[in-house]
């Protein structure tokens, strides 16, 4: 159970909030828990949406960005975000199960996802202490600089909803997966 309460509908979060809600549900159909949760912050989901809508505009695709996304939750033990993610790779990014696996390992079947993937998480679990090599490698795989600062963006807004959803223990309205079998 939440340890705040998550606003059942649009009309229950706070009016600046609305219209944003209104953009999430237009565009997945329905507003998560997540979502409405942020929205008790205005400036919070907007500042989330922000950052989204902008690296999904980037040159990572949404195949490589949910595979980063799912590797951050497990990082991070959030089970709200890997049942998230792992729904969106498989139902929009048509990742397959040895796909998100590899992914909740902290790595990729495909070589070069699989250097974007390995890279985010040890910027996580480094704190952004990472080496000259750990750059090369991930620049040897075909990935500009512009791109590894999407990659550390990613990070970033992975970061944000993990925190939220682990501080408050939003209630997971996706097929539930467990971080620690997982």
């Amino acid at each position: 159970m939440s340890r705040i309460p998550t606003p059942e509908t649009i009309a229950d979060t706070p009016a600046q909030s609305q219209p944003l809600l209104a953009s999430v549900e237009k565009s997945l159909g329905s507003v998560p828990n997540l979502f409405r949760l942020l929205a008790t912050s205005p400036e919070a989901l907007e500042g989330y949406l922000g950052l989204n809508g902008a690296l999904s505009k980037g040159k990572l695709g949404a195949a490589t960005r949910e595979r980063i996304a799912i590797a951050i939750a497990q990082t991070n033990g959030c089970d709200y975000c890997n049942a998230a993610h792992t729904f969106l790779a498989k139902t929009f990014a048509k990742l397959d199960e040895a796909e998100v696996a590899a992914n909740r390992a902290g790595a990729s079947t495909d070589a070069k996802a699989h250097a974007a993937v390995s890279f985010a998480v040890k910027v996580a679990t480094s704190r952004g202490r990472v080496d000259e090599q750990d750059i090369s490698t991930v620049r040897a795989a075909g990935y500009s600089d512009a791109e590894i600062i999407e990659i550390i963006g990613l990070i970033a807004l992975n970061v944000l909803t993990n925190y939220v959803n682990e501080v408050f223990r939003t209630d997971i309205d996706f097929p539930a997966i467990d971080t620690a079998a997982a």
